[in-house]
């Protein structure tokens, strides 16, 4: 599971996190705004940089309700199986960012940061493992970026992204059910070959890299008030890699040979609009709308170097948009605290829900704060808890898959913890 909806990581500071990153687009509080606006250092000091971590735990569970798959007399049967248990463990997502100031309208700055990510990691015998097991995404982000302040009211920003992606899929195969299908049930049973009694697995794996780019304006019309427009390229990989099989039984072993194989894969891009304003002395007032074109994952198909497909899980995710809104208060000049939420759409259609990605709406409140501890140096803290609706799945089908039909739900939360240290000279 990943805390913001698909495989998005928004956690890409601290600062932010208290305040549901309402704001994210235009508050260009520090270095981080790197990643979220670059126009955004225009507003920081000569030279700042940003170190900040999340730990990230989210909390998993699947109901099981009538999954079914092919018995030994072709009939419909029950899966075997527990429910997974957990499949989120705790992640830790680390960011850096440095921006320096070249003249006294342009600013140069570098982010390595990871944007997009998920996990899950279920029991080897649970009831879907015929659909999963491992499912990992991880990226590195390498940004280099420039703002321009043309004038008091208007900075412009841009930065260039050059990012890694690695990918792994795993799951059980029923290689009983397959013998039946292949060769004949008698054989097969004769061998001890039956229908969810002996499992075999395969392992997908896959990486390259891939350059895409952000651009950001932040307006500010009044003193008191910032507005940041922002918008990330799409990112598209050929992920190149390898499968691998084991623990198939002799007679299947010519239909499962190890082999390379290719993904095509695409990270959205997306536009956030971002406000914020200062109320009075004490009071920062911020919001954000963000768009993310999510509609481009049609489906996850991975071809083996004959032709031969492995993989076609039709996904036919849609656009969303998330909205957050969050304040700022001022207690002393040496702290602030933050509030935020958040309601961040999913991208996953109940018709299309899988158990690699058991997304849904979500709703995030967090809280923050921030202290200075010297005239150049500052600690953030923030905390987000997210509720996730309740997901309904309905996976497969029985009588013309060998994966089952996984049917049921899952109740899912998730708890994000960000510390993050600010140093400016």
């Amino acid at each position: 599971m990943v805390n913001a909806s698909g495989y998005a990581l928004i956690d890409q500071n601290s600062s932010g996190m208290g305040n549901s990153f309402a704001g994210a687009a235009a508050v260009a509080e520090d270095a981080s705004t790197i990643y979220f606006n670059p126009a955004g250092m225009s507003y920081l000091p000569d030279s700042q940089f940003v170190v900040a971590g999340q730990a990230i735990k989210a909390n998993v569970e699947f109901n099981n309700n009538d999954s079914k798959t092919i018995g030994r007399l072709g009939t419909p049967t029950g899966l075997s199986g527990g429910n997974g248990g957990d499949p989120a463990d705790w992640k830790f997502l680390p960011n850096f960012y440095y921006a320096k100031a070249v003249t006294d309208s342009i600013h140069l700055g570098l982010g390595v940061n990871s944007p997009f990510g998920l996990e899950t990691q279920y029991d080897s015998s649970w009831i879907g493992r015929y659909q999963a097991l491992n499912s990992k995404l991880q990226t590195i982000n390498i940004n280099p970026s420039v703002s321009f302040k043309a004038n008091d009211w208007l900075s412009l920003g841009a930065g260039i992204n050059i990012q890694y992606a690695e990918t792994t899929l795993t799951n059980a195969l029923d290689v009983g059910t397959i013998c039946y299908g292949k060769v004949n049930p008698r054989t097969c049973g004769a061998m001890g070959l039956t229908p969810q009694n002996s499992d075999g697995n395969v392992s997908i794996k896959g990486d390259d890299w891939g350059v895409g780019y952000n651009l950001g304006v932040i307006f500010r019309p009044i003193e008191s008030t910032r507005i940041g427009v922002a918008y990330r390229s799409r990112i598209n990989y050929t992920l190149k890699g390898n499968a691998t099989f084991s623990n198939i039984a002799t007679p299947l072993t010519g239909y499962f040979p190890n082999s390379a194989v290719t993904a095509d894969f695409v990270v959205p891009d997306s536009v956030s609009t971002s406000l914020v304003h200062q109320l009075n002395k004490q009071w920062d007032l911020l919001a954000d709308a963000t768009w993310t074109h999510w509609s481009l994952f049609k489906q996850l198909k991975v071809v083996a170097t004959s032709g031969t497909v492995l993989n076609n899980q039709t996904e036919n995710w849609q656009d969303t948009m998330r909205y957050s809104i969050g304040a700022s208060y001022r207690y002393t000049e040496k702290l602030k605290f933050r509030v935020g939420s958040a309601y961040d759409q999913a991208p996953v259609k109940d018709a299309y829900r899988t158990a690699r990605i058991p997304d849904n709406n979500r709703i995030w409140m967090s809280v923050g704060a921030n202290y200075k501890l010297t005239s150049s140096s500052s600690f953030d803290a923030g905390y987000t808890h997210i509720f996730i609706n309740n997901a309904p799945i309905n996976q497969g089908a029985v009588g013309t898959t060998v994966t089952g039909q996984l049917q049921g739900s899952y109740n899912s939360n998730i708890d994000v913890f960000s510390i993050q240290y600010t140093h400016t000279f």
